[in-house]
């Protein structure tokens, strides 16, 4: 109907203009506009409710073929086109990834692993495959730095540290973690970029004595370890870039929050079938088995 066409678009373009082009009179359209609300217009409003709850509840993360695909599930016959447009109307969006540089420095090509995966992060099951990575995150106090174990298969962060620095003790911290939660079995693939902190005795003593297999990106690729570029991106873009830490305290507690109830348990992963990580472990009967717990 051309009414709902300019009332639609109206937030782009100027009434008057609308209705001129559609050989409407702007009276006609005030007219109707300030009649009882369609079923269309009414189910719109709902949709509306229910995208922005779905939307605080993803912290502004998710875009329309999230919410589309979440409202599907609880049976709503909706498309990509009409959730998109009212997510535009409603002026929300998925946060806006910025820049971050590297902060990793290289080892020399001879202490280097070779890369065993050659971009290649498929596996059909957990504790198969880890990445792991180290990122910066800025506080008053002065620089944290991030150090993470993902298991590939289900996007799930196993083990991370968070230090003042950036020497080697911030991979076994994060190691000693991911082996406390985690049956590991020999022949786990083990891959991280040429950070010096990975070329560490202490971290391949670790790893040897477990019968993990090293594997190290090639020299300035980031896509040979992408998927762990994919989590920093995720965690920077979507909750770091927003917050202002005073301290590093400060900084660990609001990043221990994200990544263990919300990154881990809530947030939805296109490529796990829009489940969280955990809810995709559980849904594939995996029990978080660990020296101290299963969980």
């Amino acid at each position: 109907m051309r009414y709902e066409f300019v009332r639609e678009h109206a937030w782009q373009y100027r009434v008057s203009r609308l209705c001129r082009l559609l050989s409407l009179s702007r009276s006609s359209y005030y007219a109707w506009s300030h009649r009882l609300p369609s079923q269309r217009t009414a189910d719109n409003r709902a949709l509306q409710d229910r995208i922005q709850a779905l939307y605080a509840q993803g912290r502004g993360e998710y875009g329309s073929p999230t919410i589309c695909d979440i409202l599907r599930e609880e049976g709503h016959q909706v498309n990509h086109k009409r959730i998109a447009r009212l997510m535009r109307q409603m002026g929300l969006r998925s946060k806006i990834a910025r820049r971050f540089k590297r902060t990793t420095r290289r080892c020399k090509d001879h202490q280097a692993a070779p890369n065993l995966l050659q971009q290649n992060f498929g596996t059909d099951g957990p504790n198969r495959l880890w990445v792991s990575d180290i990122t910066h995150i800025w506080t008053d106090e002065g620089w944290l730095y991030l150090t993470f174990i993902e298991d590939a298969w289900s996007r799930l962060p196993v083990g991370y540290a968070m230090t003042a620095h950036m020497r080697a003790e911030a991979v076994l911290q994060a190691l000693a973690m991911a082996l406390g939660r985690r049956a590991v079995s020999p022949g786990l693939i083990f891959h991280s970029d040429r950070g010096k902190q990975y070329v560490d005795g202490g971290v391949r003593r670790i790893l040897q004595e477990r019968g993990m297999l090293q594997s190290m990106s090639s020299t300035g690729n980031c896509y040979d370890n992408a998927m762990a570029e994919s989590f920093i991106a995720t965690i920077k873009k979507a909750h770091v870039f927003w917050h202002r830490y005073h301290t590093r305290d400060e900084a660990r507690s609001s990043i221990f929050e994200y990544i263990e109830i919300f990154y881990s348990r809530v947030r939805r992963h296109s490529a796990l079938g829009r489940k969280s990580p955990v809810a995709f472990e559980q849904s594939h009967s995996v029990a978080f088995l660990t020296a101290r717990n299963a969980g």
